[in-house]
């Protein structure tokens, strides 16, 4: 027998029974169906009940199979495997085909994927007169967000979002073509010429060579820079139901080509609370200036006057797994680039709050935006980039999303409901009566 949940309604002594669902994790929670919460009502012209969740801090929109977060015990899954073992073990392309398929490769399966991805991409040469029509000076994310929809008109047949082949091509193309709309929108906001790609290259450093060749013929990535860079697009392929997500699948319900779908999940990551957030480390460390003013800081944060970027998260209340990867990584990276003394202050500064009462008690640990800022940098990345570059990386979890809604028998468009505060009907009032 299902396990039920009984709610006594004091307005009319009425005793409800609502079923309870649970997922593969029982510990996890449990959730009800709102719907039958409409049933709990005063009278036959009662609505029911409604649940008020601002920012859907406790509401389930949909089931998923893909990412599983156990923010308490610090615990992020791709598919059931561990995000530890992904990011020692494979590439971003071999992540990006187990979060779309459900399953890791074969080697015949990812030599058939990864050619795949090659074979799409160079871009039409009229997108480059679409860029050109920005102002000189663009920030590179507000490019890629309208290049991305754009898209959408170079491929019209997407369109047919319920056709399984046209699907599969359009996400393939999405993986491949948005490093190069992200280069390109990176070049033209400093007035460089657009670099090709190289499709002898890795996912990884085909980027590398579109974002910084210059006058060589053939680019050749530090391969610990471009091992760090397929590492950190792994750490950021998916995250759960996050707003870009959310975005992607309210947008993607209403039957929406994948390409303004992501257009709008990379409208979501533009806003500094999703996507900026490693920026705000950097601001923070500089600031800091030196290790010696840690402890004076550190006190202003318990005084209220100064905010802790890049520690506390909405979901982890334990160390963010994939903040501990990149800690390593930092180091193997400051050997080929220098060392930065951003990185001294970062590893001071965790040392300090990690063995502090305050920050013990309010479980506020470093996440994973603590230390990329700090790798984008030392990689010669610029700031206006790291948006971008959660977006490339984004785009294999936001597609695997839209895909498993398609598939969804219960896939409704997204219609939140509201709790009206205006005034009740009232009488319209002619001009020249108002006062």
């Amino acid at each position: 027998m299902a396990d039920r949940l009984s709610i006594n309604d004091n307005r009319t002594g009425a005793k409800h029974e609502l079923t309870l669902s649970y997922g593969t994790h029982v510990n996890a929670g449990s959730a009800i169906s709102a719907t039958e919460l409409r049933e709990i009502k005063t009278s036959d012209q009662d609505f029911g009940v409604l649940v008020h969740d601002p920012g859907f801090m406790n509401t389930s929109a949909c089931k998923s199979s893909i990412t599983f977060i156990d923010g308490d015990a610090g615990v992020l899954l791709y598919r059931g495997y561990p995000i530890e073992e992904l990011a020692d073990k494979s590439t971003y392309l071999e992540v990006a085909y187990l979060l779309l398929h459900g399953e890791l490769p074969n080697e015949s399966e990812l030599d058939i994927w990864t050619t795949d991805i090659t074979n799409h991409t160079f871009l039409n040469e009229k997108i480059k007169k679409f860029l050109d029509g920005f102002r000189y000076d663009a920030h590179p994310m507000g490019i890629l967000v309208s290049a991305l929809a754009s898209l959408s008109t170079f491929y019209p047949k997407s369109r047919d979002v319920h056709d399984e082949a046209i699907r599969a091509r359009s996400i393939r193309r999405l993986i491949a073509k948005i490093p190069t709309l992200a280069a390109f929108a990176y070049r033209y906001s400093v007035g460089l010429p657009y670099a090709y790609p190289d499709n002898d290259l890795s996912y990884s450093a085909n980027f590398l060579n579109m974002m910084f060749r210059a006058t060589e013929t053939k680019y050749e990535p530090d391969p610990v820079l471009e091992r760090t860079l397929d590492v950190l697009l792994i750490l950021h392929a998916d995250h759960e139901q996050n707003c870009s997500t959310s975005a992607m699948r309210a947008v993607g319900s209403s039957d929406a080509d994948p390409y303004v779908s992501v257009s709008a999940a990379t409208a979501g990551l533009y806003g500094p609370l999703h996507g900026g957030a490693n920026e705000r480390v950097l601001e923070m460390l500089a600031k800091i200036g030196t290790v010696n003013n840690i402890g004076r800081y550190i006190e202003k944060v318990k005084q209220g006057e100064f905010r802790l970027m890049g520690f506390g998260h909405r979901v982890y209340k334990n160390f963010d797994p994939r903040a501990k990867i990149l800690k390593n990584l930092a180091e193997q990276v400051f050997e080929v680039t220098g060392r930065n003394e951003l990185l001294d202050i970062a590893i001071e500064l965790e040392k300090v709050a990690l063995n502090d009462e305050y920050f013990i008690k309010r479980k506020l640990y470093p996440n994973v935006d603590f230390y990329s800022g700090i790798i984008y940098q030392a990689m010669g990345i610029p700031v206006e980039m790291f948006p971008v570059l959660f977006a490339i990386a984004r785009t294999s979890g936001w597609l695997s999303h839209w895909e498993e809604m398609r598939e969804d028998p219960e896939l409704r468009i997204a219609r939140p409901r509201q709790i009206y505060m205006g005034y009740p009907k009232r009488e319209y009032v002619k001009i020249d009566a108002r006062h």
